[in-house]
């Protein structure tokens, strides 16, 4: 396995940056290798990625998940292996210092990524640096969940979403 970390510091709030997150179908607005995501419930969503010629479709299940602190995530199918996680910590300036770490494997997509020195590092640093222009541009967050995901379980109390102006779930 290869293991890329980014991190990055972004001029909105934690709870903004963190909600804009949470809103998997609009990262193909800002993420290149991005297509389509599709969130089928709330711990398992189905990804269309693309990496120069090569396209893979691939379920990813959202292991852990708490409100403006973490969301951890593993692949379902061998082919496109990873697992990874993205922290959300407040700065000092009232932003936030958003780090992704990701675990790559040897086959698929992730693989061929893996597979060329340092390329996985710079696309996991181009798709943060595009998620970074796009929620400073945006400076409010297009939808939220809120809800709590432990050992991807959804708590039950949590299950339903955030009701605010910008709340949309179901994703998709």
């Amino acid at each position: 396995m290869h293991s890329v970390e980014e991190t990055i510091e972004i001029a909105v709030p934690v709870s903004t940056a963190y909600n804009q997150w949470t809103q998997f179908a609009g990262f193909p607005r800002f993420m290149r290798t991005v297509r389509k995501v599709d969130q089928i419930r709330p711990t398992l969503t189905t990804w269309t990625i693309t990496a120069g010629p090569v396209r893979r479709e691939f379920q990813a299940e959202i292991l852990e998940q708490e409100p403006d602190s973490h969301v951890t995530w593993r692949s379902l199918e061998r082919r496109s292996a990873h697992r990874g996680e993205v922290t959300f910590r407040p700065t000092a300036a009232g932003g936030t210092e958003m780090t992704v770490r990701i675990h790559v494997g040897p086959r698929g997509v992730t693989g061929v990524l893996a597979g060329v020195p340092r390329l996985a590092d710079r696309v996991v640093r181009d798709e943060l640096r595009r998620f970074k222009e796009y929620i400073e541009g945006l400076g409010e967050e297009t939808g939220a969940w809120r809800g709590t995901i432990h050992g991807g379980r959804v708590r039950p109390e949590e299950a339903k979403p955030h009701r605010s102006r910008v709340a949309r779930w179901p994703v998709g």
